[in-house]
């Protein structure tokens, strides 16, 4: 018997958010448009995976109005809409409890409060300031827990180097 591919039975906001969000791959690519990825080409590259199922989660996110495309230098890229934004908190938390499970080195990445260049604790708050900034105001690095041997490739590159949260990465 095949799988069912929406919960559509659960009466659960859980179960709706998957449904939006809990496809393979979904994650990645809206972690990556955080990240400041946003041409095809470049989420091609950094996810490897295949154009045919990037190509059908980019629609299914701008289906559900959580990506936009925009036209900038004459092609076409993919920006986060403030709905997509609204799941940064979520993509921490769990980007927090992956390294806690995964990465016995530490952090693969620290994130800073770049107003006051104090790195945010695991909830996503600044202790600094007692708040949770929103992710136009987070800078981030690589952590202790960084591949030692990261991929070669343009995207890994760039995304290796200290940068801020939602800016155009342009390898």
């Amino acid at each position: 018997m095949a799988l069912g591919t929406d919960y559509a039975n659960q009466d659960c906001s859980l179960a709706k958010a998957l449904e939006l969000v809990g496809e393979r791959w979904t994650l990645l690519i809206l972690r990556d448009c955080f990240f400041g990825v946003r041409r095809f080409s470049d989420f091609l590259t950094h996810l490897d995976m295949s154009k045919a199922v990037l190509s059908q989660r980019l629609s299914r996110l701008v289906e559900s109005g959580l990506l936009e495309r925009a036209r900038s230098g004459g092609r076409e890229e993919y920006v986060l809409t403030e709905s997509g934004r609204a799941l940064w908190p979520a993509l921490y938390a769990l980007t927090q409890w992956g390294d806690a499970q995964t990465s016995p080195g530490g952090p693969r990445r620290i994130f800073a409060h770049a107003q006051c260049g104090t790195d945010l604790v695991v909830t996503g708050s600044c202790p600094a300031c007692g708040r949770v900034p929103p992710p136009e105001e987070l800078e981030m690095r690589p952590g202790p827990g960084s591949s030692a041997q990261p991929r070669a490739h343009p995207m890994s590159v760039a995304l290796r180097s200290p940068r801020r949260v939602l800016e155009p990465l342009r390898p």
